[in-house]
């Protein structure tokens, strides 16, 4: 007989049929009622078996973990909470799994017990919930692209160029260590190296995906980066994965466009494709925030915030309008700011960013025309000479979330911008032709994926959010 999915035996309503269902012991109480998930749902299926005509040996057996294959009878419930149950006929205990051993048991855990168990907390309703979400919001960003004209392109993973300028990169080498060959100068010779030359992994793909929109016209990337930063927050992975559009002939207001029509468009496709999910999550999100203090909860629940951002225009502003009112606000003129406000041209912060959309403007915020010294190279300037092309996207709970450009188009000027920050001209040859042959205005961002999933999902740790988080000092799995 087929197998029939979890998902499936609990939204029918034909009832009085045979069915086969597999899957893993949540809990057995009672010697009786068996809960079984197979990961279809969020929602267990309630499985009654006859323990006075079941031998004691596989009674034991049934226990929390445990993979059992059960035929029976699909009835309606009469129970509460559920609308069907399995009458069993028949059960087999696919796998074993030792009570005593099987460290996921029915009861609350930490989040930090649960990352050091990464290979089994998926078993838990929260990270099954998390992990469906992201897979559906994968399938949402391929979606809305293929949708609007975009050419999926994969962009290298080693790479020999730095796309942020920032040098904290993974090195790539097939030297053995201490074993390096060294040159004239003392220095480690990578001519010699499996490339021929200092290799690293990538940190971002949008370098090479631009040279793909000056061809293809619209393009997009999506797939794994890297960042060698010893940073240990909520909020950094040192391996994630990004989200990278690219279009020949738009201008930052099309980047600006594109940006809110995409995050509107994914978030959407979620919420109504993941309900069940997304409703157990926002159960969570209320149950979290009410052991925040009061001046840290969130004015909104989950789907509640989710539904501020499909449902709201995001509101424009420049970089300066936004200095002007971060200088005049409350928290900055009481120093409750850990990085006061000053002056203009400061790097803006995440406690700024959230205070724009959660206090000031109160609904999604795009910043532009940030000063050029405290952004990339790549960037197009303004007539202004002190502020680039970039814009950020700002969300509450989380600060930014997007960040793009429209890139410098211009040979001259992006020669000049290179020289003044002392990147190898000769390195990234390639990148300045397209200046050379054939340039247009053209714009892109790049949207780190685990921050879109954290902010679906109300998790407060970005490692939370990726099945096997690398962070520093953590590599397991």
């Amino acid at each position: 007989m087929q197998r029939s999915s979890v998902l499936n035996l609990v939204t029918t309503k034909e009832f009085d049929q045979k069915v086969t269902v597999k899957g893993w012991v949540r809990t057995f109480r009672s010697n009786r009622f068996i809960a079984l998930n197979d990961g279809s749902t969020i929602k267990n299926i309630q499985c009654v078996i006859d323990f006075e005509n079941t031998a004691e040996e596989i009674l034991k057996r049934i226990t929390t973990g445990a993979c059992v294959s059960i035929v029976g009878t699909l009835v309606e419930s009469q129970g509460k909470g559920q609308n069907s149950e399995i009458q069993v006929d028949e059960l087999e205990i696919l796998g074993d799994s030792n009570p005593d051993e099987y460290p996921i048991q029915p009861k609350k855990h930490s989040f930090e017990f649960l990352r050091e168990n990464a290979h089994l907390r998926v078993r838990t309703n929260t990270f099954s919930a998390v992990m469906r979400v992201r897979s559906k919001l994968s399938f949402a960003v391929h979606k809305y692209f293929q949708e609007n004209g975009f050419n999926y392109v994969n962009t290298p993973i080693i790479t020999g160029s730095d796309a942020e300028g920032a040098g904290e990169m993974f090195k790539v080498t097939n030297f053995e260590a201490n074993k390096a060959p060294k040159n004239e100068d003392g220095n480690v010779d990578f001519k010699q190296d499996f490339f021929g030359k200092e290799t690293n992994l990538t940190v971002s793909g949008q370098l090479e995906a631009e040279t793909y929109a000056m061809a293809l016209g619209k393009v997009y990337t999506f797939g794994p980066t890297f960042r060698a930063e010893n940073s240990n927050t909520t909020r950094h992975l040192s391996e994630f994965w990004m989200i990278e559009p690219e279009v020949a002939f738009m201008d930052l207001e099309g980047n600006m466009d594109l940006s809110e029509d995409f995050i509107k468009s994914v978030i959407n496709y979620v919420l109504e494709n993941c309900k069940d999910d997304l409703e157990f999550l926002d159960q969570r999100f209320a149950q979290e925030e009410k052991g925040k203090p009061q001046l840290q909860r969130s004015e909104l629940g989950l789907i509640d915030k989710l539904k501020f951002v499909t449902e709201n225009d995001f509101k424009r502003v420049s970089y300066t309008e936004a200095i002007d009112i971060l200088r005049n606000s409350k928290p900055n003129k009481k120093k409750k700011f850990q990085f006061p406000i000053n002056e203009w041209g400061a790097d803006l912060q995440s406690e700024h960013e959230r205070f724009l959309v959660e206090k000031h403007f109160k609904c999604p915020v795009i910043l532009f025309d940030y000063p050029a010294n405290i952004k990339a190279f790549y960037m197009r300037l303004n007539d202004d000479g002190k502020t680039v092309r970039a814009m950020d996207v700002l969300f509450p709970g989380i600060g930014e979330i997007v960040g793009g450009a429209q890139r410098e188009e211009r040979y001259d000027v992006l020669i000049e911008k290179m020289k003044a920050l002392d990147i190898d001209e000769k390195e990234l040859w390639w990148y300045l032709d397209l200046r050379k042959f054939g340039t247009a205005v053209h714009s892109g961002f790049g949207l780190g994926f685990e921050r879109l999933v954290q902010f679906t999902t109300g998790m407060g740790n970005i490692r939370d959010v990726i099945p096997f988080p690398r962070t520093p000092q953590n590599a397991e799995f």
